[in-house]
């Protein structure tokens, strides 16, 4: 899969079947519309092509407006985006730089400068809701107009519902912040995890007892608290470990957002590599504690029970096995 930071040059545009959204999380409707432009692009023997955004448009605003609390908190970063594009089978994904100049563009600039002679649309998928321009002024049937008179057809993927629930990433944040995954494994289709490189961070939970990977979170992510999780990368099988995710309020105050996780057990080197934590159940809220030593009790509280969490599930699997 090819990755753009904003529009291609013209050696590598290409005619493209294509569709435009902030696809944070990938869910199974985002699934859905993927599968569909894929299709369509392999009929017409083009591209299928995704256009994010690069930050979020809200998070744009917001920040504008100088009150982050309306940005959306992320599902997923970057990486976990594209990858889960990657595995869509999308060929090409745009990463526009949502800027004031680009939110600046009406949905005339937008249809020429964007869909026309920088990407070369000659399919394009949006949802029933899409809008798009400065001030969001342009709906589908004006996408629709334009596709008439630039030689490009336009799709509308009707809301994909699971049951009564329409299925989005406002769907997939309340999931994950009530500390429901098997509702976000649902929604998402596969069950909700975080990738990162490991670095090096303070170093304080080994003087506590509790040696930790660290994991930089860049944005405010959609769930926080201490968590029962498993580590994929680092072996043939996942580890078993516990995960803080948060803001760490007891031993910094810079408001920095990181995901520490102890592995049971283990005592390698991780520094540099890619790891992917997989959450498996949420034991509490983050908390403030009086001093170390009351903090060093709590961590090991949360220790105890996500081992005994996975004991008992290696229990129930040779229970399994023996049946």
């Amino acid at each position: 899969m090819k990755v753009f930071r904003g529009l291609p040059n013209a050696q590598a545009r290409a005619p493209c079947a294509l569709t435009i959204g902030n696809f944070d999380g990938v869910h199974i409707g985002h699934q859905a519309l993927l599968a569909r432009v894929r299709e369509a692009a392999t009929e017409l023997g083009i591209e299928a092509a995704v256009m994010t955004f690069e930050p979020h448009p809200r998070e744009f605003f917001a920040q504008r407006a100088g009150d982050l609390s309306k940005a959306p908190q992320r599902i997923a970063n970057l990486r976990d985006k594209l990858q889960s594009l990657d595995d869509a089978g999308i060929d090409r994904v745009v990463v526009e730089h949502f800027s004031a100049q680009f939110a600046a563009l009406t949905p005339q600039e937008f249809t020429e400068k964007v869909l026309v002679d920088g990407l070369h649309v000659k399919w394009l998928m949006v949802g029933d809701d899409f809008c798009y321009g400065a001030r969001r002024a342009g709906d589908v049937a004006m996408l629709q107009e334009a596709g008439r008179q630039y030689g490009f057809h336009v799709e509308t993927l009707p809301t994909v519902m699971n049951g009564s629930t329409r299925i989005s990433s406002s769907a997939v944040r309340l999931a994950l912040a009530a500390g429901d995954f098997p509702l976000a494994t649902q929604l998402l289709g596969h069950p909700y995890a975080i990738s990162g490189h490991v670095i090096h961070g303070q170093k304080l939970g080994r003087t506590l007892g509790f040696p930790t990977l660290n994991l930089r979170v860049a944005h405010r992510p959609a769930l926080s608290g201490i968590f029962i999780v498993q580590v994929h990368g680092l072996g043939p099988q996942p580890l078993p470990a516990v995960a803080s995710l948060g803001v760490r309020p007891t031993v910094d105050d810079s408001g920095r957002v990181l995901l520490e996780v102890h592995l049971f057990d283990f005592n390698q080197s991780c520094y540099g590599k890619l790891v992917r934590v997989e959450f498996l159940q949420k034991l509490r809220d983050e908390e403030k504690y009086d001093d170390l030593p009351t903090l060093t009790a709590a961590i090991e509280r949360d220790s105890n029970q996500a081992r005994a969490y996975f004991a008992l599930r290696r229990s129930a699997i040779t229970a399994t096995d023996r049946i």
